[in-house]
């Protein structure tokens, strides 16, 4: 680590936070259609969700295949490779919805998850490794924040541009432009990087006394803890439209309000960048300001921007962007709870997501909506505090099959999703959200106790 500049580390930080900008919006993207693919196909919800279901199913299938790879090869190399399958998938999206054929459109969303997988198992311990171990997890809050912003941007996207009226009238093929744009801003973007010289953390095939991270406890119950988080989180993003449709909200509103919770996730990053960050408390103190007041006009213009008849129209809520912004300054102060402590703060996280959880089961709508959106905002130090957690005390030469590991149990967002579609069809959207209710249970347990097991 200390060969390497600290300008040459700025560069490895500043392209993976290009790298998660673009995993988060594919993401997210392919989740908000999960909506408009249910329309077209008239699906009933389990069948929607296998959107979502194949999207994360490729973790299972690649992600421990992925490490290997990225072992032989580097991280710049598994970042291009991740690019190009993101790429491809991207193309044959055309062809899938040209037919139209459903089980075409799922091919296409496996290899771009492909594609995916292949950037989240090379940049996550590529920028936990860029730099203290004792900082790690603020550098996992910063990447993830700027992935978070993609993920409040692509639901907001598709809900005014593909999910008006008039595009849902026009079926699947309201997706194919901007499938062709991402997939050739991806491979563009792959063929600069090929270009630039990046710092390598690992030898391409390191050698040396080999452990068995299957030995290591808390990288097995940290990698359950991301099943649990990855479930719990989208299953509760797809889980809002249905809770909203009970008050007769259109699908389009609904899909932007669901944007609020991933935009939580992104305030709720920001402020755990700063805040398990060892910068002096001041600057924390004046940064967790800008981040608040950051969070009222989030909600603001969210809530407020809409599509009418082709013309984007703005109209302002005020209200929900204090409603929002209270919400932030709650986040804050159950952050500050933690005292910079990474399982504190992440056991303090999934205690509050639980309550709310809960409180979305037994509330009314109208104001139980508010509890599933808040839920964005204390879900947004998971995946780092557990992942910075999960790959504590390893070697370098450990991380990337630790990583492949974890990252395969990211399968969780095709489960957990997939069954609360099956009990919202044959129960109930309430009853299905008992389901992230135990897991956000199982990540206090992690963070308080099994993130200590050696």
């Amino acid at each position: 680590m200390k060969e390497q500049s600290d300008g040459n580390l700025k560069l490895g930080m500043t392209l993976m936070m290009m790298i998660f900008f673009i995993m988060g919006f594919i993401t997210n993207f392919n989740i908000a259609l999960k909506d408009q693919v249910q329309a077209t196909f008239n699906l009933s919800n389990f069948m929607a969700n296998l959107v979502n279901g194949v999207f994360f199913f490729a973790y299972f299938v690649f992600s421990f295949a992925c490490g290997k790879v990225i072992k032989k090869v580097g991280y710049k190399m598994g970042v291009i490779l991740g690019l190009l399958a993101i790429g491809l998938g991207s193309f044959l999206f055309f062809p899938a919805v040209a037919i139209p054929s459903y089980g075409f459109f799922l091919v296409a969303v496996f290899v771009m998850a492909t594609g995916v997988v292949f950037l989240q198992t090379a940049a996550n311990p590529y920028v936990a490794a860029l730099g203290k171990e004792e900082t790690a997890s603020s550098r996992l809050n910063l990447v993830q924040a700027l992935n978070s912003l993609a993920t409040t941007a692509a639901p907001f996207i598709v809900g005014i541009l593909v999910l008006t009226p008039a595009a849902i009238a026009m079926g699947p093929k309201a997706v194919q432009v901007p499938f062709l744009i991402i997939g050739s801003v991806v491979v563009l973007i792959a063929f600069f990087i090929f270009l630039m010289r990046l710092p390598e953390l690992i030898g391409k095939d390191e050698t040396g006394e080999r452990k068995s991270v299957w030995k290591r406890h808390h990288v097995l119950l940290g990698a359950l803890a991301i099943f649990f988080y990855v479930g719990a989180e989208v299953g509760i993003s797809t889980a809002i439209v249905p809770y909203l449709k009970q008050t007769g909200m259109l699908i389009g509103e609904a899909a932007k309000l669901a944007a609020m919770y991933w935009g939580g996730a992104m305030i709720g990053r920001f402020l755990g960048s700063i805040n398990l960050s060892e910068m002096e408390s001041r600057k924390k103190i004046l940064y967790s300001v800008m981040v608040v007041i950051l969070a009222f006009f989030v909600g603001w213009f969210v809530t407020g921007s809409q599509v009418k008849e082709g013309v984007f129209v703005f109209e302002p809520s005020i209200s929900k962007g204090l409603i929002f912004m209270v919400i932030a300054i709650v986040n804050y102060a159950a952050m500050s709870l933690s005292k910079g402590k990474t399982n504190i703060a992440l056991g303090v996280f999934g205690m509050v997501a639980a309550i709310l959880v809960f409180s979305a089961t037994v509330l009314g709508a109208d104001t139980g909506i508010w509890a599933l959106l808040s839920i964005g905002f204390f879900n947004s130090i998971m995946f780092p505090n557990i992942f910075s957690l999960g790959v504590k005390d390893l070697e370098k030469s450990e991380m990337p099959m630790a990583s492949g590991i974890i990252n395969t149990m990211i399968v969780g967002g095709a489960v957990i999703p997939v069954l609360m579609g099956w009990l919202t069809d044959s129960v109930s959207v309430r009853a299905a959200l008992f389901l992230p209710l135990i897991a956000y249970l199982y990540i206090v347990f992690f963070a308080l106790k099994g993130s200590k097991i050696r």
